[in-house]
């Protein structure tokens, strides 16, 4: 429904429920205490073992299951997101195997040989065998066998039905087997989804031990009466938050839990703006030493204003508060977070404000964390340059919202209805929208303007 001048009259329904985040969340949270206070847990009900806090690679790995596992039961039996028409699937269809026989076979190949370029790839690529990543590489290399066995009954029964099996796998199997019917735009979709999960899953999976156990090793001792302490506890928990439910977002991309990749980012500029801010590129570009270092010659925020304790508790409970809605906006999506998809359009939790949140909330961060443009050397220099190079990481980010935004125009006319009403009512979007308006030359038409 419109208004009479073209604008929707109210915000769009979202595809997916806010509650699925929170249930996530409030698993995530218990499997923490669980793990940090181990020992009381197994003491208390005789498990044999150490008596330690669980803060290795394989209990963050299970906290992951973990928090996955109650998002999908809440998916499934109270949002009933199998039911969804967006799903692709009819219950009701009854196909046999052997109807399906030019179908499933073709396309479990497909995922076959596309698994094996992609370790093709994490073989060749040296900064995964190195680091953080060799965890997650071997994780990865014990998945895809399981992968490669499991995903031959799954296909066979979703197959069945799907009201249209033939999917980007099954194209990319058929080109391979010379049948007919192929498309190279299907083919294309298929590699830029499994392109994104494979590059995003496994740095992923890499982060995920390093934060939990910041989280399960954390000395609360001063938590409560030194505001360093408390900003340092709660920014990690909250960024295990993220890290997390964004992990579950990667590897549950199930059609049965409408958490499906339905297109990836088709625009060379917006995968340029996205993996420029993710290693190995980062490594060259972006933080200290880098070539747009805006941390040359700075100091901790809390050195800055050490000596007034209320300041410092205003200062700790900023930057606490822009990581949750960093946060937030990631559990916002519930199984279906992931870089440079379309899966699905939310417009709840902090998407009610603005469209780009996470962006919004972590280059504040920056600013206010970093405090770039004080230099512990008190070198003028280095203040200007170091204030310009976070300004252009801004733009970085600006760029990489415009380029999501014309991704999702392009796909789904909900998400259009969400952009036109954010411009007209949105907190931090709507006011940007109308100076952007008083700001233009006479005659001049611009798009509206990213958060």
């Amino acid at each position: 429904m419109t208004k009479p001048d073209g604008f929707p009259a109210a915000l769009p329904k979202s595809d997916i429920s806010s509650a699925v985040g929170f249930v996530g969340l409030a698993a995530l949270i218990l499997w923490v205490a669980i793990a940090r206070y181990w020992a009381v847990v197994a003491e208390t009900l005789g498990i044999a073992g150490p008596r330690l806090p669980m803060d290795g690679p394989h209990a963050a790995i299970a906290g992951v299951l973990v928090v996955a596992l109650p998002m999908v039961l809440w998916s499934v039996f109270v949002d009933k997101v199998h039911l969804n028409a967006t799903t692709g699937i009819d219950w009701s269809l009854k196909r046999s195997r052997q109807q399906l026989r030019g179908v499933t076979w073709p396309k479990i190949l497909g995922l076959w040989i596309t698994w094996a370029m992609l370790a093709v790839y994490f073989c060749l690529c040296r900064w995964y065998w190195d680091g953080n990543y060799i965890f997650a590489v071997k994780l990865l290399a014990i998945s895809a066998v399981a992968m490669a066995v499991l995903c031959v009954p799954y296909t066979m029964w979703l197959d069945r039905k799907m009201i249209e099996p033939r999917d980007h796998a099954w194209h990319f199997g058929a080109m391979l087997l010379r049948r007919e019917g192929w498309e190279m735009r299907e083919v294309k979709k298929h590699w830029r989804a499994w392109m994104i999960k494979a590059f995003f899953g496994a740095f992923m999976l890499s982060i995920v031990p390093g934060n939990f156990a910041n989280v399960v090793r954390a000395d609360l001792t001063e938590f409560g009466s030194n505001p360093v302490s408390f900003a340092v506890t709660m920014i990690n928990l909250l960024f295990l938050i993220d890290v997390m439910v964004g992990t579950v977002g990667y590897i549950v991309t199930f059609r049965p839990l409408d958490a499906h990749i339905r297109s990836g980012n088709p625009f060379v500029a917006g995968w340029v703006a996205a993996l420029i801010c993710y290693p190995p590129l980062v490594w060259g570009v972006i933080g200290n030493g880098m070539v747009l270092s805006y941390e040359h010659a700075i100091a901790p925020w809390h050195d800055w204003l050490e000596g007034s304790q209320p300041l410092l508790w205003a200062w700790a409970g900023l930057l606490v508060f822009l990581t949750a809605v960093y946060a937030w906006a990631t559990f916002a999506f519930g199984l279906r977070f992931s870089n440079l998809t379309y899966r699905g359009v939310v417009t709840n939790g902090p998407y009610r404000f603005t469209r780009h949140p996470a962006y919004v909330s972590k280059n504040l961060f920056w600013w206010f964390g970093g405090l770039p443009f004080l230099v512990t050397n008190g070198n003028p220099v280095d203040a200007i340059r170091n204030a310009v190079f976070l300004l252009v990481v801004n733009g970085i980010y600006y760029w990489r919202a415009r380029t999501e935004e014309a991704h999702l125009l392009a796909e789904d006319p909900k998400y259009r209805e969400y952009y036109d009403w954010m411009g007209q009512h949105g907190l931090i979007t709507a006011p940007l929208t109308r100076l952007a308006l008083r700001l233009r030359p006479t005659g001049e038409m611009i798009s509206q303007p990213a958060e």
